[in-house]
């Protein structure tokens, strides 16, 4: 073997490992924020809704829960349960605020798996059902333009 195939195989074997140890934060940068951007802040006007101070209430009921799983970045990331659940706890943890309930559990990788499989049919649509129920509930989700 020579010397230039000893360390392609060294680097090449520290990038795998590398990407698959990346940090919430990191999976954050390189799956979501293309949408939600740095800040959390999305694109309202392109429907990407605004995390800041408004994410967390998704968090409170089981239906949210799922809507969180299946948005198009989400559910077609290539990450694993764990790694999406930890993306989502940084979400929650750095954007939440006061929209996070108390009674905040985090999520885990099981959880991710389960409602993953859910089918919730067209994701705008379930959307709205699901801030119908958080109005009702006299919790405020972020604006979201599409009709």
């Amino acid at each position: 073997m020579t010397l230039i195939k000893a360390i392609a195989i060294v680097l090449l074997a520290t990038g795998l490992a590398t990407a698959a140890e990346r940090t919430p934060k990191a999976n954050f940068v390189l799956k979501c924020v293309g949408c939600h951007l740095g800040d959390g802040t999305g694109m309202p006007a392109a429907g990407i809704p605004d995390f800041v101070g408004k994410v967390g209430v998704f968090a409170a009921i089981p239906e949210g829960r799922a809507y969180l799983l299946h948005v198009p970045g989400v559910i077609g990331s290539s990450l694993t349960d764990a790694q999406i659940a930890d993306v989502l706890n940084y979400i929650m943890d750095t954007w939440a605020g006061a929209s996070l309930p108390s009674d905040y559990v985090a999520f885990d990788a099981d959880e991710v798996s389960a409602l993953r499989q859910q089918n919730i049919g067209n994701a705008v649509n379930y959307r709205r059902t699901v801030v119908d129920k958080l109005e009702a509930m006299g919790l405020s989700a972020a604006d979201y333009p599409w009709p």
